[in-house]
């Protein structure tokens, strides 16, 4: 009987113990992202180094996509939305322009206003090169960015991807489709 209660006692902690934990990140990828430094909409620079402590969601969009890129921004508007619902703070929404010659900070803007983006938290970003963001994408989220010489659609990758607070990609999501909000949510308060 004493060896019973002195069983249960300590199932009973261990379970508290687990109950109180912090919870995990379920299948975190953790891929690192090298610095970088861009120029925003209202034509401020964001780095890597000012979304330090943050957690992020990134994607690839251009202003003059005519097919998954409006599904896209709508969609992660609906993430910016339910955060703030959920009363989620230190969150940060960065869409990275894959088209940055069309894409200048005034044109950004606009575009995400037809959205009603609230900037407060979401910077859409430009300033590079073609060839710079195409390399970026691949090396740093394993993603494609490719503008091809004929035509103005460039091809590119429709992920949405939660970066945690020490800078590296924990998870991707879809964008376009069957977006999972309430994983995405809850993924992000257990980063918080």
């Amino acid at each position: 009987m004493k060896a019973r209660i002195i069983f249960l006692s300590i199932a009973i902690a261990a379970l508290l113990l687990t109950a109180c934990g912090k919870k995990e990140l379920e299948n975190a990828q953790n891929w690192p992202l090298e610095d970088f430094t861009y120029t925003t909409q209202g034509g401020k620079q964001l780095g890597l180094e000012d979304l330090k402590g943050k957690v992020w969601m990134a994607n690839f969009i251009f202003t003059e996509c005519d097919t998954v890129c409006p599904p896209m921004t709508a969609n992660m508007v609906e993430i910016q939305e339910k955060a703030e619902q959920e009363g989620i703070e230190n969150i940060h929404f960065v869409s990275f322009s894959v088209d940055p010659e069309i894409d200048t900070p005034e044109v950004l803007k606009e575009y995400g206003e037809q959205f009603e983006v609230d900037y407060k938290n979401w910077d859409f970003l430009t300033g590079y090169g073609q060839e710079e963001i195409e390399q970026y994408a691949l090396k740093n989220f394993k993603t494609i960015v490719k503008k091809p010489r004929e035509g103005d659609q460039v091809i590119h990758g429709t992920t949405f991807y939660l970066v945690g607070k020490d800078g590296l990609v924990k998870k991707y999501y879809s964008g376009v489709s069957d977006v999972p909000y309430d994983q995405i949510i809850e993924d992000i308060k257990i980063l918080q």
